[in-house]
């Protein structure tokens, strides 16, 4: 009989920088999910990779010096990169993909232009809003406070010729997807698609760029590079050799549709209402499910590599082990919702359930076995009252915890095993086995107590293995459990092992942590870490970003009048302006070119008060390519003319109230 199919997913993750706790919890969410399936006998694929293209990995890699594709070799591949950190973590992937990846890219563009023949992508101009750190397009009434509603960061005006997929034509079918499947899961993330997007109306995606040129090109239109989302999703088809030679299409047949995709909230909006509309347009079958998992949240906000507010899943793992890591992702924050993330919590957890609730029955079971039976148990036992109720519940424990998994309720199904854990230890206290130890007639009794907590630790490892992999493979040596009883048909009958089982002490697998010093430790290398990053991002703004006075001298590079004239200086007048608490060089002005207000961040605190400035007409260059600075925080769209006077002071040129706007020549 053929094995049972299973195809699961995460997103893949854009490499603008390392990756944090955030993303190693949905991966290892996943990991887990497609360990439990391989466990019960499916035929898995699992699927996981990197998003690579776009105009924010364009930008990272100018200002790092390198070529895009340098930028993602170092953040994927490189030490610490991505492959580096789902090794640490232990993470079962089939395959990896790269959009950068020769067949994916082939694949694309044989995509786009199967829906432009279509008729379902066409040629237009966009014009709007742009969220550059998000590689999203807004219309005014989208926008939070004038901002970015996912990311909170300021947008820029955007006007180019682009093409667009007509994602209104499938509006009708994906609110019934939505709406009268289970699709999309929890539940609780449909009325937010269809009340915030699908009600308001949806409209046609723009699927290409000509502002930037990392990205696939499109073959028919080489000024043209695929858009993030088409380039993007396709990646969970094109990693089964759908339209490419790098895989047999027996892959696709055999695996596709998927049986499920692990997505963050943040990115469900692409995956249930963009990625079937254009599975629809491609007249390809559905992902049978689209699951959206909640946030980590850090000091009640989400972790972000552009806000820097992240943690550091290396330090933890190196620290802790990746199966106390993996433990504590999946049991602490129930999988739909969000959750905060603290060392605190991560210490206490591996303090409680596993050095001393684990820990402490594997310890004391083989320990027992050692002192009392040489190891082996003899195979003369005798039944009490006391083994019932541990007897009930660990023979039941595989269905409990089987209806949570199917329901991607791993802290549940978690929870599960540690309530039988619980039980052991307290079945450990009923039975007293150091007072059936001292006597010859009561050794029958003390071999059965100790045979059945290891058979319970049996039982609960093997549905543990999912979870914490290598610690469960240590765990079934040191019980002795041979292969044939690690397996999840095993897990469902209690008293398989044989009676005069085996049982050897080993290490201790989780330490107890002194968490008043683990703490402090923990808070002096977060302290270290930021002032590095402190000084490096100062070094930036002294070397990269500042638009401060410099010297003019007989060395700098020559430009053509034609390359001067490319640059617009204009009037502009300061609304406002402000020092910021993160620089002590820069201040953020907010300045009015005669047609908009803009943000400009120039590092003249040294000279200047805000209070000086405010109402004062200064000259800018406005035609500037946006600058991203403070890791993100701000976006300096000018350049205000400021020059050195001989005693190192500078010097601002001010204007007239009625020029405002003028352009300088």
């Amino acid at each position: 009989m053929e094995n049972k199919k299973f195809y699961i997913t995460t997103p893949i993750y854009y490499p603008s920088d390392k990756l944090h706790i955030g993303h190693t919890y949905c991966t290892v969410a996943t990991d887990a999910m497609a360990r439990y399936k391989r466990l019960q006998g499916y035929d898995v694929m699992f699927l996981t990779g990197t998003d690579e293209h776009g105009q924010k990995i364009e930008n990272k890699a100018n200002e790092a010096g390198v070529t895009p594709q340098q930028f993602v070799d170092n953040i994927v591949e490189g030490e610490k990169g991505v492959k580096d950190l789902w090794k640490l973590m232990n993470i079962s992937y089939d395959r990896f993909i790269r959009t950068t990846d020769d067949y994916h890219m082939t694949s694309i563009q044989k995509i786009f232009k199967k829906m432009y023949e279509k008729g379902d992508i066409y040629k237009g101009s966009y014009k709007g809003k742009y969220c550059t750190p998000c590689e999203s397009f807004w219309t005014e009434s989208q926008l939070k406070d004038g901002c970015c509603p996912d990311c909170g960061r300021p947008v820029t005006d955007a006007e180019e010729e682009a093409y667009f997929f007509r994602l209104s034509k499938y509006a009708d079918k994906v609110r019934d997807l939505l709406e009268n499947t289970d699709f999309l899961l929890p539940r609780s993330r449909v009325n937010e698609m269809v009340h915030n997007f699908i009600e308001p109306g949806l409209e046609d995606l723009c699927v290409s760029r000509t502002s930037f040129k990392w990205g696939i090109p499109v073959d028919f239109d080489q000024k043209h590079v695929v858009y993030v989302w088409i380039d993007a999703l396709f990646n969970y088809t094109t990693a089964l050799g759908f339209l490419n030679d790098r895989y047999d299409d027996s892959d696709y047949n055999k695996y596709w549709p998927a049986d499920v995709h692990f997505v963050g909230k943040e990115i469900v909006r692409f995956h249930s209402i963009i990625w079937p509309a254009m599975l629809m347009s491609m007249e390809m079958p559905l992902p049978k499910h689209v699951y959206g998992h909640g946030w980590l949240l850090l000091d009640g906000g989400k972790m972000s590599k552009s806000k820097g507010n992240v943690v550091d899943p290396y330090l933890l793992a190196e620290r802790y082990s990746a199966d106390a890591l993996r433990y504590f992702l999946l049991r602490d924050f129930p999988f739909g919702s969000d959750g905060n993330f603290s060392n605190e919590l991560l210490i206490n957890r591996i303090n409680t359930d596993l050095a001393n609730d684990l820990g402490n029955l594997l310890s004391r079971t083989t320990a027992m076995a050692n002192k009392y039976f040489e190891h082996s148990l003899p195979a003369e036992q005798a039944s009490g009252k006391e083994d019932e109720d541990i007897i009930s519940m660990a023979g039941a424990l595989r269905g409990k915890y089987e209806a949570h998994m199917e329901k991607y309720a791993f802290q549940s199904a978690l929870a599960e095993v540690f309530a039988v854990i619980a039980r052991a230890n307290k079945y450990i206290d009923e039975t007293a086995p150091w007072t059936l130890a001292k006597s010859e007639e009561t050794k029958p009794r003390l071999a059965r107590v100790l045979y059945n907590l290891a058979e319970t630790l049996r039982i609960c490892t093997v549905l543990l293995t999912p979870f914490m992999p290598d610690s469960c493979v240590k765990i079934f040596d040191q019980l002795g459990v041979p292969s044939e009883l690690r397996t999840w048909e095993s897990a469902a009958e209690f008293g398989l092992m044989s009676k005069n089982a085996s049982l050897c002490k080993g290490e201790n697998l989780f330490p107890r942590i002194d968490a008043a010093k683990e703490l402090a430790e923990l808070e002096a290398l977060q302290e270290a870490k930021k002032a590095a990053a402190d000084t490096e991002e100062n070094a930036k703004e002294t070397n990269t970003n500042m638009p401060a006075p410099m010297e003019i001298t007989d060395h700098e590079e020559e430009i053509s009048f034609d390359d001067f004239c490319k640059i617009e200086m204009r009037v502009c007048k300061i609304m406002n302006c402000e020092a910021i608490k993160e620089s002590k060089k820069l201040l953020k002005l907010s300045v009015f070119d005669g047609e908009r207000e803009r943000c400009i961040m120039s590092g003249i605190a040294k000279w200047y008060k805000p209070e000086d400035l405010i109402g004062k007409n200064i000259g800018v260059v406005v035609n500037l390519a946006p600058r991203s600075m403070m890791s993100g925080k701000y976006v300096s769209e000018g350049m205000i003319f400021a020059a050195d006077t001989t005693d190192g002071d500078a010097s601002i040129a001010f204007y007239n109230d009625d020029t405002v706007g003028m352009r300088i020549h």
